[in-house]
């Protein structure tokens, strides 16, 4: 089974979009999907404890040369999907965001560890915001890994 995002347009190319590939066991617990344009889906999920639900989106930002206006949808949309999501369920931001994040978590110690790559870009900064404000942890950043894995 293959979970994939819909384009925007009814006639578009299949060129873009992001897709999810659920295991067996997760296609058991999987209680539905919904897709945002060609750049994020969402997939809801089960879990052993009652009342929480898993909420997985996957998504794929612009990168950092893209215009603004078209970065900025992008955030406001995600935003708009982990808002709609409860605050007790468990949601999991998986992501190409063409984002640096840095090791620098001046500021940010509660989202973040020292543990990113460079310096933090402009999507890097989005995407530390969006954490912050929704109160999300890049996980990536929190334990050290070989420089080879630091990166896409």
């Amino acid at each position: 089974m293959l979970l994939y995002s819909d384009h925007e347009e009814e006639n578009a190319p299949h060129t873009q979009g992001v897709a999810l590939m659920p295991s067996k066991v997760a296609r058991n617990a999987l209680l539905g999907q919904e897709s945002y344009g060609s750049r994020i889906i969402k997939a809801l999920f089960k879990t052993k404890k009652e009342r929480i639900t898993m909420n997985l989106i996957q998504c794929y930002a612009p990168t950092n040369e893209s215009n603004d206006d078209i970065k900025d949808r992008f955030y406001e949309r995600l935003q708009s999907i982990i808002e709609k999501c409860p605050r007790n369920d468990l949601t999991i931001l998986m992501k190409d965001l063409n984002a640096r994040v840095a090791i620098d978590d001046t500021g940010y110690e509660d989202v973040m560890g020292q543990h990113g790559l460079g310096e933090r870009n402009e999507n890097g900064e989005r995407f530390v915001n969006l954490c912050a404000f929704n109160k999300l942890v890049i996980g990536g950043t929190i334990f050290s890994h070989k420089h080879m894995h630091k990166a896409t």
